[in-house]
């Protein structure tokens, strides 16, 4: 029998999700952490990528950018900039930002500029990723 545990997701605009889960797969630093039920407290910051939610026995997948996640004895919380769920994902849009990401990267650029563009190139990515799958 799974354990479940209570699993929040916030962005600056609103709670993304709340509810008991039993399992969930971030994208970190270090590649994709899954959290089980007893998993031993942790704080990591998070990547953008692909977010997974098991509850009821289902997958559910969605975007998510950088943030960090506080995993405790009782359940975990995800802090990040945003969550969508890939039909909220205008894909159309995704691949603009992506196309317009890659030429701020050709161009010469501070290292501040270069940062921040390979970051828009890995959101932008990461939600083209998900809305595929869908």
């Amino acid at each position: 029998m799974s354990r479940t545990y209570l699993l929040d997701i916030l962005t600056p605009e609103h709670p993304f999700f709340s509810g008991q889960v039993e399992a969930l797969t971030v994208y970190a630093p270090d590649g994709s952490i899954t959290v089980l039920g007893g998993h031993a407290p942790l704080i990591t910051p998070l990547e953008a990528g692909s977010l997974q939610i098991k509850t009821e026995g289902q997958w559910k997948e969605a975007f998510h950018a950088e943030g960090f996640m506080e995993v405790t004895r009782t359940g975990v919380v995800v802090f990040t900039q945003s969550c969508e769920w890939p039909e909220n994902i205008d894909s159309h849009r995704a691949l603009e930002a992506k196309l317009r990401a890659e030429e701020r990267l050709r161009q010469r650029q501070s290292i501040k500029e270069h940062k921040l563009s390979q970051l828009a190139l890995t959101r932008a990515m990461a939600r083209l990723h998900i809305t595929r799958h869908k």
